[in-house]
């Protein structure tokens, strides 16, 4: 199966000639570990299968969180680690997009963009969720910086999970409707307004088309079930990469095709982009080195869980039962659960000897 590591072996060394000195370093980082993930260069064991009598060697892997063969067990253990948060309530996402005309600034500053887009669209939602007309309380937000679109187009944007519902300054709790969280216009003018001061106050606003602040934001607002349902569904925009290897059909004469699914249409197509331009448009969605790209607010922010708890005990008053498992606690990993299956043979399916690590052949430059 093609993978983007080959792709990057291929075509890299001439992308770092011609563009290394313009790239970042967290790109250069993102590059080299894809490329070395799962070989020699990294180490790893040396394994023994007694049936086929033979030698296996599985290698480690670069743990890069942009690399698409790592990381694909972590949105299950994310999973488990977010019961103590659920609430048995409903939950709306939430989208904020970063209009058009601000993404070549954004590309410009990533770590400074994503943050104040973090700090605007998270003070919007606060602020009109404790509006009397809707909710009239401090609800809950996890949000989660997504920056493509399914042809590597760069599309910065945030997904929040929103409780259903919030604690309000008297202690009690107010539920919103089971399809209707906050009206999406005058939401998306206060996202716009905020926005508008965090860029004025680090001095890029004047850089701005002051028409930008005129025009009509995009923020969506739709209902996605239960609180084990919304978080099934946002763990994979967390762990997932721009494109998966899946996606990949073909290498040849220089030329990447790929597949992605039409949003208007739900039908599968095809995209065939020059390797250059495939690297380009991969590498633009790799985040700044150490940024995080999933945040907490409300009553989900840790200096606020204590007002969590308390929000669970009004909703058990209320005759709202916890979830399964959930008792407002962080759960503590089962010590034969955490065990890792022993690897098999991919011929006979024996369970392998261990033989011994493989040392790291030393990463190149």
């Amino acid at each position: 199966m093609l993978e983007v590591a080959e792709i990057f072996r291929l075509h890299g060394p001439e992308y770092r000639a011609k563009f290394g000195e313009r790239m970042l370093p967290a790109h250069r980082r993102a590059m080299q570990d894809i490329e070395q993930c799962r070989t020699a260069v990294l180490g790893g064991q040396l394994y023994f299968c007694v049936q086929c009598q033979e030698q296996r060697y599985s290698y480690h892997s670069c743990k890069n969180r942009h690399c698409p063969k790592c990381g694909n067990e972590q949105a299950h253990q994310w999973l488990a680690a977010q019961q103590s948060l659920l609430l048995p309530i409903n939950y709306f996402l939430v989208t904020f997009t970063l209009p058009e005309e601000l993404r070549a600034l954004a590309r410009s500053n990533q770590k400074l963009i994503y943050h104040l887009l973090f700090r605007a669209s998270s003070a919007a939602l606060l602020k009109l969720a404790q509006d009397p007309r809707f909710v009239g309380g401090r609800v809950g937000l996890l949000g989660v910086l997504h920056t493509w679109t399914r042809q590597l187009i760069y599309h910065p944007h945030i997904h929040y999970i929103v409780t259903g519902g919030g604690l309000t300054e008297a202690g009690s709790w107010r539920a919103s409707g089971a399809d209707f969280l906050l009206p999406e216009k005058p939401l998306a003018m206060i996202f716009r307004a905020k926005l508008r001061d965090e860029l004025k106050n680090v001095g890029l606003c004047p850089q701005m088309d002051q028409r930008l602040w005129k025009k009509d934001w995009v923020v969506d607002c739709e209902p996605v079930g239960t609180g084990s349902a919304a978080f099934k569904y946002l763990a994979p925009y967390i762990f997932r990469v721009a494109l998966s290897n899946n996606r990949l059909v073909s290498l040849a004469n220089g030329q990447v095709t790929f597949n992605y699914k039409e949003s208007a249409t739900d039908q599968i197509k095809s995209r065939t982009l020059a390797a250059e331009e495939f690297m380009r448009r991969f590498l633009q969605h790799v985040l700044p080195d150490r940024f995080v790209k999933v945040r907490y607010y409300g009553l989900l922010s840790p200096r606020h869980r204590h007002l969590l708890v308390q929000a669970r005990q009004l909703l058990a008053a209320n005759g709202k039962q916890p979830l399964p498992g959930n008792n407002g606690q962080s759960p503590i990993p089962n010590q034969q659960s955490t065990m890792r299956e022993p690897l098999c043979c991919p011929h006979c399916g024996n369970p392998l000897t261990l033989l011994g690590p493989l040392k790291p052949r030393g990463r190149s430059p």
